[in-house]
């Protein structure tokens, strides 16, 4: 009989001062519940009700596990608490930018000929009767989203090159001089100089050399190129920086020169992450406003000529519809545009970095027997 008995015992101590595994979501419901009444009774909101849930549940999981499992364990969970609350913090607000986006940018999304046509020849009329007559709704971001690429891609073309040399001088020539100390000072001035200064600086600079008044999408090019150049710059240096110095000497060991040393060693290398370093910094700009209403102006035919004439993008077609609706009487129209507008400029920027990820893995070192 007691060797019967003995298993058992020795069972029920393993088991002994633990919390059971449903202990988190039994506290959750009860959580859940206790929120939903204290809410009931001073005017209940969802917002509020996960706030005083989770606090419930922390301060419940906690005292549970200080009662049953000791200070230790409770001091354990409550900084796995505190965690998980601050990632779902850091998290709310992009699901709540997504999601009201998503609500109120759909419908404009869907709308037939909105990525396909242009505002040209749009006026309050036509909103007004798809407003009080039901009338399908005009006009869409085809011009607009043409100009943000075309004047998207001209920068890059414009930042990458320099960008990408300067990042080879400051890892492989630069050797502490002079010169690379003060590239390198520059380069952290203009990593934190507003949009606008940016703007401002292309527009002057064209306004000297072409003439007062030149709006074009080549100048809002040049001043995108200002606010990607320093972060081209500091993504390269980091990539060639990790790149081991000894594959170098292996080249130089064989006769190779310097620079087919960088152009067939130490490029292939680091591409992946100077690949995703040029994505990301095509999609910070992307989005900018300020520059563009300075140097391209604002448009609502279609111009696909960067060197000539203003031109719109999707920043500027949101900031211009919200601000200065088609209709006065009934913005509605203007606004469902802008959030479409908004919902398409979101889409792009996600791309991008789907694929700053896609082109970090296919461009990584294959590593392997």
């Amino acid at each position: 009989m007691t060797s019967t008995l003995t298993p058992v015992r020795k069972r029920s101590a393993l088991t002994r001062g633990q919390l059971p595994k449903a202990a988190p979501y039994i506290v959750l419901a009860v959580a859940l519940i206790l929120g939903a009444a204290i809410l009931a009774l001073i005017g209940f909101n969802a917002f509020g009700w996960g706030i005083v849930s989770a606090i419930l549940f922390a301060a419940g999981l906690v005292g549970w596990s200080l009662v049953v499992e000791g200070a230790r364990k409770a001091k354990d969970k409550l900084a796995t608490c505190l965690v998980v609350g601050a990632f779902l913090v850091a998290l709310l607000p992009l699901f709540s930018v997504i999601w009201t986006v998503l609500i109120n940018g759909l419908p404009g999304l869907l709308d037939p000929g909105f990525l396909t046509t242009s505002m040209n020849g749009v006026t309050g009329a036509f909103d007004n009767k798809t407003v009080e007559e039901g009338a399908p709704l005009l006009g869409g971001i085809y011009h607009a989203l043409m100009g943000t690429l075309l004047i998207t891609v001209l920068a890059t073309l414009i930042s990458v090159p320099v960008g990408l040399l300067t990042a080879i001088y400051l890892v492989e020539y630069g050797e502490d001089r002079a010169l690379a100390r003060a590239i390198t000072f520059f380069v952290d001035v203009m990593t934190g100089i507003p949009s606008i200064v940016a703007g401002l600086f292309a527009a002057a600079a064209f306004f000297a050399v072409v003439g007062p008044g030149t709006k074009t999408g080549a100048v809002a090019a040049v001043a995108l190129s200002v606010l990607m150049i320093p972060v081209v710059v500091r993504s390269s240096e980091e990539m060639l920086k990790i790149v081991p110095n000894e594959l170098r000497e292996a080249a130089y060991a064989l006769g190779v020169r310097k620079w087919r040393t960088i152009l067939k060693v130490v490029l292939p290398t680091a591409i992946s992450g100077i690949a995703s370093g040029i994505t990301l910094a095509i999609a910070r700009v992307i989005g900018e406003t300020a520059p563009i209403l300075v140097t391209a102006g604002f448009a609502t035919t279609i111009n696909t000529n960067v060197f000539s004439g203003w031109m719109a993008s999707l920043p500027t077609f949101i900031y211009t519809q919200i601000l200065n609706p088609t209709s006065p009487s009934n913005p509605d129209p203007s606004s469902q545009r802008a959030w479409g507008a908004a919902l398409v400029l979101i889409i792009l920027v996600m791309l991008l970095n789907l694929g700053a990820r896609l082109i970090a893995r296919i461009f990584a070192p294959k590593t392997g027997r």
